[in-house]
C-alpha cells in the first residue's frame, strides 16, 4: 500500500480550508437571514446566493484547499478539469435544492429532513466526484464502512445547516453556527479521505490532466476573493431584524397620519415593538 499524506504542508491547508468553510457558511447564513424577510424574486435571489456561498465556498473551495495538502509518495497527481468543475456545480445545485425547500416550504420537518438528506447526499457526491477528478498512476479504492460514515456525517451536517438557516438570527449565534458548520464540513471531508487507499502501479503511463497549482489555485483564489467581498457587502445590508424594525416604524408613522393604530395582533408583537421603540433595535442583531 502506497503511503498517503493528507497534511503535506502541516496545519496550513486544513486551517485555510476550515477558514473558507466558515466564511462560506457565514455568508450563506447572512443571505438566508435576508431571504426570510424577502418575497418572490428577491427571496429566490437571496437563497440562490446562499447556495452559491455555502456550496461553492463553504464546501467546494474547502475541499480543494484541503486537497492541496494531499500527496502520495512518488506519484504525480493531476486533475480532470471537466470533472473538477462538475463537482462545483453538484455542490451548488444540491445545496440550492435544500435552501429552496426550506426557504419556501417553511420550518416543518417534512421540508427540513428531505432537504437535509438531499443536500447531504449531494455534498458527499461532490466530495467523491472531486476525488474521482484526481488522476494518478495508481489503483484507488475506498473502505465502504468509512465511506458510509462520511455520508452520514454529510447528511447530519446538511440537516443542521438547514435548521440554522431557519432559526439563527442574532449575530453572535450566526457566527457560532458558521463555526459549527465549518467543523462539520471539514469533518466530513477528512472522514472521506480516511477511507481512501492507494496502490501505485509501477510502469503505468503518467497521469493526464492539469496540475493542482495550475488549475486549483486560480479557482480557489478567485472564489475566495469574491466570497470575502460579498461577505462584507452583505454584512452592511439591513438584516432581518433591522428590516422588521423599519417596517414597524413605517407602520406606526403611517398610522399616526391616518388615525389611531389598530389593536396589537398579539402580546408578543406589542412587547417586541415596545423593546424596539423604547431603545431602538437591539445592537446584537
Amino acid at each position: 500500500m502506497t503511503h498517503v499524506h493528507h497534511f503535506t504542508y502541516g496545519p496550513l491547508t486544513p486551517i485555510a480550508a476550515y477558514v473558507m468553510s466558515f466564511v462560506g457558511s457565514l455568508l450563506g447564513l447572512q443571505c438566508t437571514s435576508r431571504a426570510r424577510v424577502a418575497s418572490g424574486r428577491s427571496q429566490a435571489s437571496w437563497l440562490a446566493l446562499a447556495a452559491l456561498s455555502i456550496g461553492g465556498t463553504g464546501v467546494w473551495v474547502m475541499h480543494f484547499i484541503a486537497m492541496l495538502g494531499f500527496s502520495v509518495s512518488g506519484l504525480d497527481i493531476r486533475y480532470n478539469i471537466p470533472l473538477t468543475l462538475l463537482s462545483a456545480v453538484i455542490a451548488i445545485v444540491v445545496v440550492g435544492i435544500g435552501m429552496f425547500l426550506v426557504g419556501f416550504g417553511g420550518e416543518k420537518a417534512r421540508f427540513v429532513l428531505p432537504g437535509g438528506v438531499i443536500t447531504g447526499l449531494g455534498v458527499a457526491s461532490m466530495h467523491y466526484a472531486g476525488m474521482a477528478a484526481m488522476n494518478m498512476p495508481a489503483d484507488v479504492s475506498y473502505q465502504p464502512g468509512i465511506v458510509l460514515l462520511s455520508i452520514v456525517i454529510a447528511v447530519v451536517a446538511a440537516s443542521a445547516a438547514l435548521w440554522f438557516t431557519l432559526h439563527v438570527r442574532r449575530t453572535a449565534a450566526t457566527v457560532g453556527a458558521a463555526l459549527i458548520m465549518g467543523v462539520a464540513v471539514s469533518g466530513m471531508h477528512y472522514t472521506g479521505m480516511a477511507a481512501m487507499r492507494v496502490q501505485s502501479l509501477p510502469g503505468a503511463d503518467p497521469a493526464s490532466g492539469a496540475q493542482a497549482g495550475n488549475l486549483l489555485m486560480p479557482l480557489i483564489v478567485g472564489v475566495s476573493i469574491v466570497a470575502v467581498a460579498l461577505l462584507v457587502i452583505v454584512s452592511v445590508y439591513p438584516n432581518e431584524n433591522e428590516v422588521l424594525y423599519m417596517a414597524e416604524l413605517e407602520r406606526r408613522v403611517r398610522d399616526r397620519r391616518t388615525g389611531p393604530p389598530p389593536p396589537a395582533q398579539s402580546p408578543a408583537i406589542e412587547r417586541k415593538a415596545g423593546e424596539w421603540f423604547g431603545g431602538g433595535p437591539p445592537s446584537a442583531q
